[in-house]
C-alpha cells in the first residue's frame, strides 16, 4: 500500500525497516513501507523528487544535513527529521501540527499536537529547537515566495 503524506499526517514513526507508523490527526496506520520510501513517494505525488526537494532547502536555506522538506508548496506541508535519514530512529514530523515541544530530560525532549496527542523522542531539546527554527525559516521563505507582492509603483 502506497500512503501519500497529507494535511492531516502529524509524523511517520519506524517500527523496522520496512514497516512505518503513520500518525495523522485522527487515524493511525501501519504501512508495509521504508519511512524514506514514503517521503520519496509523496514527494513524487506532489510532482517531484526527494532529492529535488533536498536540493531545493539547500538552494533556499544552505541546509544540507538532516534538512527539512517541503512536501506540497501549496499547502505548506513542511516536515523535519530528527535524526540523519540513515539513522533507523529517524521521525518525520508535520512543522504545521505541532502546538508546543518541552524539554523532558537531557537526551529526551516531547511534541503537544495541536490535537492534544503527544510523543517522547530521544532526541535533545537544544537538537529539536534547531529542527523546528530550520523547517519554519524553510516555510518563511516558501510563503515569502509564494505570497503576492504588493507593486510598488506609483
Amino acid at each position: 500500500m502506497n500512503y501519500e503524506i497529507n494535511n492531516d499526517t502529524q509524523l511517520l514513526l519506524p517500527i523496522t525497516d520496512q514497516k512505518t507508523k503513520v500518525i495523522e490527526q485522527d487515524n493511525e496506520y501501519v504501512i508495509d513501507l521504508n519511512i524514506n520510501k514514503i517521503m520519496e513517494h509523496s514527494c513524487e505525488y506532489f510532482g517531484s523528487s526527494y532529492e529535488g526537494r533536498k536540493e531545493g532547502t539547500k538552494k533556499l536555506l544552505g541546509i544540507t544535513h538532516k534538512s527539512p522538506i517541503i512536501v506540497e508548496e501549496s499547502r505548506r506541508i513542511i516536515f523535519f527529521p530528527t535524526a540523519s535519514i540513515d539513522n533507523d530512529s529517524c521521525i518525520w514530523i508535520n512543522l504545521d501540527k505541532i502546538d508546543k515541544y518541552y524539554k523532558i530530560d537531557h537526551k529526551v525532549s516531547g511534541i503537544k499536537f495541536k490535537n492534544g496527542n503527544t510523543i517522547d523522542l530521544n532526541i535533545s531539546y537544544g537538537s529539536l529547537t534547531n529542527q523546528i527554527l530550520r523547517a519554519s525559516r524553510l516555510k518563511y521563505v516558501l510563503e515569502e515566495r509564494i505570497s503576492p507582492k504588493k507593486d510598488n509603483i506609483i
